[in-house]
């Protein structure tokens, strides 16, 4: 055998040795997407929607109903996104979308909804991926913010009283597990308003589903908030009967009397109450002197009665205490919701980036298609008999008001509560009277403190917007965008919670100019924990610094 025969094979031998030596080229987060196959751990479900979308990108959503104001979502970092159709029954069906993110931490985000709407928050869905947790949210089993898909199906009505957000966060997390090839480390949830009594019931009915529970304005005790809700067409009459309040009393010379009589017991005239509970106000203040020909300026005895009305209390048939009042504070954006006369109207702040409010479907929706099943039922007609209707029915316990969350704090979950104190649409006081109740399931105070903490955000409307320190970190308009830390996002410091045992004190919002972020500072406020309050000890009423909690 001649040498440079033997040079060759001795050539050859090397250099496959470097081929088996070296393992195979990990696919592309890219590649690695589109070739994952969902159904192959999903059953009874189709995929939608698949694909890797990079950073900036819009996702359109041209079939979404429109009353969801959600024809698009941009997004913020690269993710492999999976849309999917799964079934929860032969006469009900949920849409989700689970978003895997490039940047993954090992965390994983579920979404809720708002009212009784089934409108995917993609915004939120958004928010969870661009600090690196797996997000997933659902059209809560019904597309749009009516209520008529209700109507005798009881299998949509238990998608949204519990099983969508069960179902969706479980197929998501098993995708999750499969696409990383390992499980999330730990599980969290996020959602305001309706989507604040979803988070209350999964803490109640799966306590194992999150390690970390973020609920804002919570829609607790929701047959009763729903009657509450309603009965403020007949406190304040229709619009353009003798004694109706317009809107423009309510905003100015109703409004600007809640401030002129309680606005500095937080030591400091800046427009925004610390604590409206200690209010006390009186409207008989501003009661019409005999010949005043000026009736904008004052009100009759019968609007005075009406707004005595407005911020009492809600009581049944029988005397009990159905609902807590509305606090005051709160008038500038109720004037044109809730005390504008219309039978439960309500809004959102869409689109992102306006915030200005647009008329939903009316939430009347709830006693015409679950409680009377009737969809000519008049809400016009509302009395203590719906009242106590909503209340013996409670659809598949939908009251969402536990008697404890027991079984929650046994695995270690850890929950943060946030309540806007100008919140518009569902009172403050319902959710501090929610912590009460909790605390009464506990030995003490203390033991409570150790699994779940409860904000008061003053200056907060519902969910988001108003002129306070708002920003809180609690959804994409929430985001301050100066950080994923724990002093400055309540998300983050539920993490830092769960993960590391540090329980946060406090919470600091901030309120830009025209809510422009990365604008000009207004305000920073730390806010307290309650049942601890926010006073002013400072000289500069606008720096967090300059208050303390008591």
């Amino acid at each position: 055998m001649s040498r440079s025969y033997m040079a060759v094979v001795v050539c050859l031998a090397f250099l496959w040795s470097l081929v088996l030596g070296f393992p195979e080229k990990e696919p592309s987060f890219k590649q690695r997407c589109q070739e994952f196959k969902p159904l192959s751990y999903v059953a009874n479900a189709t995929v939608n929607a698949q694909g890797f979308i990079s950073a900036g990108q819009t996702i359109l959503y041209p079939s979404n109903d429109p009353n969801c104001n959600r024809p698009s979502q941009n997004v913020s970092v690269d993710i492999c996104r999976i849309a999917l159709n799964f079934t929860t029954s032969d006469r009900s069906h949920v849409l989700s979308e689970v978003w895997l993110p490039q940047n993954w931490t090992g965390r994983f985000l579920a979404t809720g909804n708002g009212g009784i709407d089934g409108c995917t928050k993609y915004e939120d869905i958004d928010y969870g991926v661009k600090y690196g947790l797996a997000t997933v949210g659902s059209n809560n089993g019904h597309n749009g913010t009516g209520g008529a898909s209700f109507l005798n199906n009881d299998e949509v009505l238990k998608d949204f009283v519990f099983r969508a957000l069960h179902s969706s966060a479980t197929i998501a997390k098993t995708l999750t597990s499969k696409f990383y090839h390992q499980p999330p480390k730990k599980s969290y949830y996020i959602g305001c308003s309706g989507g604040g009594r979803q988070g209350l019931k999964a803490a109640e009915m799966y306590p194992k589903d999150y390690d970390g529970i973020l609920i804002g304005a919570p829609a607790s005790n929701f047959n009763n908030m729903s009657s509450w809700r309603a009965s403020f067409a007949g406190k304040t009459g229709a619009p353009g009967s003798m004694d109706f309040i317009s809107p423009a009393m309510w905003q100015g010379l109703i409004h600007d009397e809640v401030l002129k009589q309680c606005d500095f017991n937080d030591g400091v005239r800046d427009g925004i109450l610390e604590n409206p509970g200690e209010c006390g106000f009186d409207p008989a203040r501003l009661l019409c002197r005999e010949g005043t020909t000026n009736s904008s300026a004052c009100l009759s005895l019968a609007q005075v009665g009406i707004v005595k009305s407005v911020f009492s209390p809600l009581y049944g048939e029988g005397g009990e205490l159905v609902y807590p009042a509305m606090q005051p504070g709160s008038e500038i954006a109720a004037s044109t919701g809730l005390y504008s006369g219309t039978p439960f109207p309500y809004s959102v702040v869409r689109p992102l980036s306006s915030f200005q409010p647009f008329q939903l479907k009316n939430k009347k929706d709830w006693f015409r298609y679950v409680v009377h099943k009737d969809p000519l039922w008049d809400p016009l007609t509302f009395s203590g008999k719906d009242i106590s209707l909503a209340q013996s029915l409670n659809p598949l316990n939908v009251q969402s008001f536990p008697n404890n969350l027991t079984t929650f704090h046994a695995n270690n979950g850890k929950m943060i509560i946030y309540h806007g104190l100008q919140d518009q649409q569902i009172s403050s006081f319902a959710t501090n009277r929610l912590h009460n109740h909790l605390a009464e399931s506990v030995a003490s105070r203390a033991q409570l403190d150790s699994f779940l903490r409860y904000f008061q955000i003053s200056g907060l409307n519902h969910c988001n917007s108003g002129p306070g320190a708002w920003m809180i970190g609690q959804s994409t308009l929430g985001d301050s965008e100066r950080g994923f830390r724990k002093e400055n996002n309540v998300l983050a410091a539920l993490v830092a919670w769960v993960e590391n045992e540090r329980a946060p004190e406090t919470v600091e919002g901030v309120k830009f100019e025209g809510d422009r972020k990365g604008g000009m500072v207004l305000r920073t406020r730390r806010h307290c924990a309650w049942p601890s309050v926010n006073r002013f000890l400072g000289s500069e009423g606008e720096k967090g610094e300059n208050w303390v909690c008591v």
